[in-house]
């Protein structure tokens, strides 16, 4: 439930029903019902509503993102500084990170010039196709 970020999952059977529910009982433990039936009869255990989780900030900007699965690394090598940092202004078509796929090290460039609004991937990490590596406003 945490991989796919689903609240409640439900499986039903003939003649039953198993119901997950992303909740917190009042000692911290997951819900879950199971139920013969129909399971809207069934009394559940009482349960508490988890704390609504404040939205993660989207950043404003064009996402400069990943076009392959990969290791990502913000310089060229370990004692180089790094392509591009927060503030700064880049160029479009300039080399802001590399992307390590089979042993070939490929460029990611920047799509327009603009500033370095906010650097998403850190360096030595796996990305993903559509991941976000960084923002430029």
């Amino acid at each position: 439930m945490d991989e796919f970020r689903l609240e409640e999952a439900k499986l039903e059977g003939d003649g039953w029903k198993v119901v997950l529910r992303r909740k917190r009982r009042v000692n911290g433990g997951g819900a879950m019902v199971i139920a013969p039936g129909n399971a809207d009869s069934a009394a559940e255990d009482p349960i508490e509503d988890e704390p609504a989780a404040a939205a993660p900030a989207v950043p404003t900007g064009i996402p400069v993102n990943s076009p392959m699965n990969g290791i990502y690394y913000a310089s060229p090598s370990p004692s180089s500084p790094p392509f591009v940092k927060e503030g700064e202004s880049v160029m479009a078509d300039q080399v802001v990170g590399l992307i390590e796929a089979m042993k070939v090290f490929n460029e990611i460039v920047a799509p327009i010039s603009g500033t370095v609004i906010r650097v998403v991937a850190k360096n030595g990490e796996l990305v993903n196709p559509g991941d976000p590596l960084l923002y430029i406003g």
